[in-house]
Order: C-alpha cells, then sequence, then structure tokens
C-alpha cells in the first residue's frame, strides 16, 4: 500500500477543510514547497494535491504553485481539482505530473473521461466522493442523485485503473475512516482503490492497510502531528 500524504491548495497555501467546508477552512503553511521536502525526507514516494480553488469554480489559478512544486521535487504527484476538459488535463500532465484525477468532469462530461482514458490510461484516476452512498461534486458542494454502486459500473466499464473514494463526512474530522465503504468498492471494482478522509492514527492506517488496497491518503492527521510519516511509511510494503 502507497502512502500519499496530502497538500490542499487555496491561495497558493497549504490548507485543511472539515467536511469539504470552504467555509472551514485551516492555513497550515504559506510555503507548500517546504512540506514536499518535508515528505522526502520521511521516505515518502507518493503525494496527492487538490486545487481547491479548481474544484470549487473550475479554474486553475493555482497552476504557477503547483508548477513550482513539481519543479521541486521527483516524488510520485496525483493531482485533482477542477481538470474538466482535455486542454487543463493534458496542461498539467505535460508539465509532469504523474497521475491526474477527474471528480466532476467524470459525471458531467462522461465523453472527456473515456477519451482520457482511452489515450493515458493508467495517469487517469476518478475521484469517488460520496456523503450517504450518494456521489457529490463541484468541490463536494452538488449532490448528483447517482449512487456509489452505478457510478462505480460505469468506471469498470470505461477501464479506469484508479478510483480514489472519499466519505466526505469524514474528511477532516479525525474519527475515523469508512472501512465499510472500501470493503464494498473491492466488490464492485477491480481498480487500484486508494481510501481518503478520516485516517486519523496509526492504528486506523493499519485498519485500512489490513483492507489490502492500493494506497491510503493523509491528511490534516499529518498536520496536527496525530501521524508521523516516518512511521506511517512503515505500512508502505
Amino acid at each position: 500500500m502507497f502512502i500519499f500524504p496530502a497538500i490542499d491548495l487555496f491561495d497558493s497555501k497549504a490548507v485543511r477543510l472539515l467536511k469539504g467546508d470552504y467555509e472551514k477552512m485551516t492555513v497550515y503553511s504559506d510555503n507548500p514547497v517546504e512540506i514536499v521536502r518535508d515528505f522526502e525526507a520521511s521516505g515518502i514516494g507518493h503525494m496527492h494535491m487538490v486545487d481547491l480553488e479548481g474544484a470549487k469554480s473550475g479554474d486553475n489559478r493555482n497552476f504557477s504553485m503547483i508548477a513550482k512544486i513539481r519543479e521541486s521535487s521527483d516524488i510520485f504527484m496525483q493531482l485533482g481539482g477542477g481538470i474538466r476538459s482535455i486542454e487543463q488535463a493534458e496542461k498539467y500532465l505535460d508539465l509532469g505530473i504523474n497521475r491526474i484525477i477527474l471528480g466532476t468532469a467524470a459525471i458531467e462530461d462522461e465523453d472527456l473521461l473515456e477519451r482520457l482514458v482511452g489515450k493515458y490510461q493508467e495517469r487517469i484516476a476518478v475521484g469517488v466522493d460520496v456523503m450517504d452512498g450518494i456521489v457529490k461534486t463541484h468541490g463536494w458542494r452538488k449532490t448528483t442523485g447517482i449512487h456509489l454502486n452505478d457510478f462505480c459500473e460505469k468506471l469498470n466499464a470505461l477501464n479506469v485503473r484508479t478510483i480514489i473514494a472519499t466519505d466526505i463526512s469524514k474528511d477532516g474530522a479525525m474519527k475515523g475512516t469508512n472501512i465499510m465503504l472500501y470493503e464494498n468498492l473491492k466488490k464492485l471494482t477491480d481498480a487500484d482503490l486508494i481510501a481518503s478522509g478520516g485516517i486519523h492514527s496509526t492504528e486506523e492506517l493499519k485498519k485500512v492497510h489490513d483492507l489490502d488496497l492500493y494506497g491510503a491518503i493523509i491528511g490534516k492527521a499529518y498536520y496536527t502531528g496525530d501521524i508521523k510519516l516516518s512511521e506511517a511509511v512503515k505500512y508502505e510494503e
């Protein structure tokens, strides 16, 4: 299982939201590049990045910071947030982002998803963000009415290789992740699964590790110090 510590970008700063609420934002660093250096110093080889302004509005106003982060490190980077066109996708792929994540676009533009997966294959992931089993989009602010099970059937048909699944109710709450969600997903798809949301301790990380998933994202717990990456990296096996 790969460990993906996360950087969420807003106004070129590293921040965290509580349950996706933009009104409940905490700024942790004005210099995300320094955070990436800490990831590497801890022995971490992968990271997860989200452009929160992109997720909310569809623009890419954090592009300059993302480029700076990419230039600063050889770490494997996956990026989501506001990627809703071929042009935006290829802009980031050409920048050297290893894998991009479609969220809103995966729901609203199936043709875009099909074209990108067909061309870039494993470099395309889909973010499946759910609340009470229903998929949400636009930075978690819009409910689609689409059930997780039905959405997974569509992703399987399109041969999506990687799914990043988040239980929104758990994200940033530091109260544990939704183990049942990932157990269910393993039955629905053969895609590589990355758990996201609520992993708040090494004990919780072990629970996710025991599910034999492809990866786990560590967000707020890294910034609060509840999970030390030097300890988390031990679960990369």
